[in-house]
């Protein structure tokens, strides 16, 4: 039995899983809202489990698009876990679904997390875990997703880096490697929709698709949906204040404001 608060159609519609790190690098973040607004734009309910980190930039970028979100708790769905995303679950609940098979009032014990994880992915037509260390609940998650006949996703990362160990086991063992939403929609035999113009009427808000990786000219008309000229004009006005740099090969990389300041 499951517990349901918000409208239960949207578990009747097509979903994508979006899971990843509480402990999310900025970029990380940047990625789960950026793929998740193009899932909702296209169509698609994005299905997380409102924990921190990528959970919530999941959700928040699903609300930020055309459509809405699916919250899957570790508790009971009178209880908001962690409480800080208080404001974010009323907004699902309004807009979206929140729903638990554990009865009202119980805590979120730890051993609740992974048996929710099966709901997420089971209500999904695929699984993309943005960032994940090995020891991550992500992960099983995913092996569920696989188990379950789902497609899995993962964003490459740095080498360095311990939030791309998961991506990259899971990419080992046979996950789809994915760079932009299109990858993942192209998979599910969807489109990504062009933003409305309104939205990229600043020159500043192309950094949202430029991230903190270095990226080139034709990933950007991918991720904004903009012109070859409109995305030209605007790195050109970013370049010149300094906010954003070219680097060789064609590449742009967004400038840390606060490390130049230091």
């Amino acid at each position: 039995m499951l517990y349901v608060l918000g409208d239960a159609n949207h578990l009747n519609r097509p979903a994508l899983a979006i899971v990843g790190s509480r402990n999310a690098t900025p970029q990380g973040i940047a990625n789960a809202r950026s793929f998740a607004r193009a899932a909702s734009d296209a169509g698609l309910i994005v299905v997380s489990g409102l924990a921190l980190g990528i959970d919530t930039a999941a959700h928040e970028g699903a609300l930020d698009g055309s459509g809405t979100t699916v919250a899957v708790l570790g508790c009971g769905v009178d209880i908001v876990y962690p409480r800080s995303n208080a404001a974010l679950a009323r907004k699902i609940e309004t807009r979206g679904t929140i729903i638990s098979e554990f009865a009202l009032g119980m805590p979120p014990l730890t051993a609740n997390f992974p048996r929710r994880n099966r709901i997420i992915s089971g209500l999904s037509q695929g699984c993309l875990v943005v960032e994940a260390t090995l020891p991550s609940g992500s992960l099983i998650t995913a092996r569920l997703a696989a188990e379950q006949g789902r497609e899995v996703f993962a964003i490459p990362g740095s080498i360095h880096s311990p939030f791309a160990r998961g991506c990259h086991a899971l990419i080992r063992q046979g996950a789809k490697l994915v760079e932009t939403a299109e990858d993942v929609l192209q998979e599910l035999h969807l489109s990504v929709s062009r933003p409305d113009p309104k939205i990229l009427q600043s020159d500043n808000a192309l950094l949202q698709y430029i991230g903190y990786d270095s990226c080139g000219l034709d990933t950007l008309i991918q991720r904004s949906g903009l012109t070859t000229g409109e995305v030209s004009e605007m790195l050109l006005t970013l370049e010149l204040a300094q906010k954003v740099g070219r680097l060789p090969g064609g590449l742009y990389q967004r400038i840390d404001q606060r490390a130049k300041s230091d």
